[in-house]
């Protein structure tokens, strides 16, 4: 490293957010950036700790402490083209990523003072483009062709990995834009679009056909792709949410959190929903239920929406703050996580199952939920959950569902391709993402079950590997 010492004496320094005051009045990105110099001394205090546990816990294996080592030496080109060999999307990890390296930073440690690596690497990645680092590649063509069902970071970075080792991709989309998560279940406020669009234009100029309204297994027949196209890849997520099937459920008022958190970006990009289903959080009181991440988009969003009050329930236990003996280093620390959203004004509660919904004809009014503890499981098994008897009502006109996902949105094709899926309401695959039909792959939340977007796209790297070995073996 550069300087090996610059931990000792530089504190680490975060962009931070604009103002709540500020950023609740717009979905502009919340999150803001350093200038050049202070990003490059953020990079310096990368310890040269022998041992990278950053790189062993990002999921696409990026090559952390040597990018950090050119651009504190000014190469930003440099470690433009290093951090890319590893992450085809930066600009989309930089900005949603929980950052799994940075809780394995020897620094977190030691100092509970990580590295900044999250946002190094947006900053690297905003100025290849800002810069004209990043240009359109000349592809060499080796005549196979692969259709790609889904646009989400899985979708585009296997088709991102397979075009450029010459691969003619076409990637199908059911709805009307690119970028499946990232478009629709990501707000605004965390991903502006025009970062998706950014990529999307320099992804259709290297060759990549994208084909929107393009509902595989409806509008579009299978039998039509496995005969066009050499391979098909499915890349469709897990969209199946997990409903709360309690009294009073069909209520007006009950939605799934991914429900608002589509038309919200719908609206933003000018598309307007049919006004009898647009869901309004202006002066309601909102109860969110679900803890994660999800829910967290969802408080952010109703704030902005300016709904009159915003409370979030979650069934689990407080997590710990600060540190989780649980979940030691360097594992990903399972502790509070207050995220921006939360700042912007939310009442927060834990162990709460939730029982009834109540209304008034047929409109939401209350949510009923019940107390609970959390026993520990028999021989280290799971907790167990119990129930407390005690009972409230919580005032609610919106009630957001936001508590995962339980499998894949397979739309038949699973079932159409005679495929077999998991317990998990997955398709399932093997170790490389093959599936039961020799032409057919699967990666992503589709094969794994919902997760994060880096590990998502960690799936397509490998998969795109997979694929090019079995064309170059003749094995497809």
């Amino acid at each position: 490293m550069g300087n090996p010492k610059a931990f000792l004496s530089l504190p680490r320094k975060e962009a931070g957010y604009r103002p709540v005051s500020e950023r609740i009045q717009d979905f502009s990105e919340v999150e803001q950036s350093l200038n050049s110099g202070d990003r490059r001394l953020q990079a310096s205090r990368c310890m040269d700790c022998g041992v990278p546990f950053c790189h062993w816990a990002c999921p696409l294996g990026n090559k952390v402490p040597e990018w950090q080592d050119l651009l504190y030496k000014g190469r930003w080109k440099e470690a433009f083209y290093l951090l890319e060999q590893t992450n085809d999307f930066p600009e989309f990890t930089g900005r949603v990523c929980p950052a799994l390296c940075e809780k394995s930073c020897v620094l977190n440690l030691s100092q509970s003072d990580a590295v900044t690596i999250r946002e190094n690497e947006l900053a690297i990645v905003e100025a290849a483009f800002r810069e004209a680092y990043i240009q359109p590649r000349q592809i060499k063509r080796i005549g196979k062709t692969v259709a790609i069902v889904g646009s989400g970071p899985a979708g585009l970075t296997l088709a991102n990995r397979l075009n450029r080792k010459g691969f003619d991709v076409t990637v199908y989309e059911k709805d009307s834009l690119m970028g499946g998560l990232l478009r629709y279940g990501i707000p605004n406020f965390k991903l502006n679009k025009t970062i998706i669009d950014r990529r999307l234009d320099l992804m259709r100029q290297e060759g990549i056909n994208f084909v929107p309204n393009a509902h595989v297994g409806k509008e579009i027949a299978v039998e039509r792709l496995l005969k066009d196209y050499d391979a098909l890849c499915l890349a469709i997520g897990a969209e199946i949410p997990r409903d709360l099937p309690v009294e009073g459920r069909q209520l007006k008022g009950v939605y799934f959190a991914m429900d608002l958190l589509a038309q919200q970006n719908n609206i933003l990009q000018g598309i307007s929903p049919d006004p009898d289903k647009q869901i309004r959080l202006k002066n309601k009181q909102v109860l969110v239920i679900g803890g994660g991440d999800t829910g967290s988009d969802c408080v952010g969003t109703a704030r902005r929406q300016g709904a009159a009050s915003v409370t979030q329930i979650e069934i689990l236990p407080q997590p710990p703050e600060g540190s989780n003996p649980q979940t030691p280093w360097p594992m990903y620390p399972l502790i509070l996580k207050t995220t921006s959203s939360h700042e912007e004004g939310c009442l927060r509660r834990w162990n709460l199952s939730t029982t009834r919904f109540l209304g008034k004809g047929d409109q939401l009014e209350a949510v009923e939920v019940e107390e609970v503890s959390w026993l520990p499981g028999i021989n280290g098994g799971r907790p167990q959950m119990k129930l407390s008897g005690k009972k409230e009502l919580i005032r609610a006109d919106v009630a957001l569902l936001a508590m995962g996902f339980v499998g894949a949105c397979s739309e038949g094709l699973s079932e159409e391709l005679g495929l077999e899926s998991t317990k998990a309401n997955t398709i399932s695959v093997d170790k490389v993402f093959r599936t039961s039909h020799p032409k057919v792959f699967a990666c992503g939340d589709a094969a794994t079950g919902a997760s994060l977007v880096v590990r998502a796209m960690a799936t397509a790297v490998s998969l795109a590997e997979t694929i090019d070995k079995a064309f170059k073996n003749n094995k497809l």
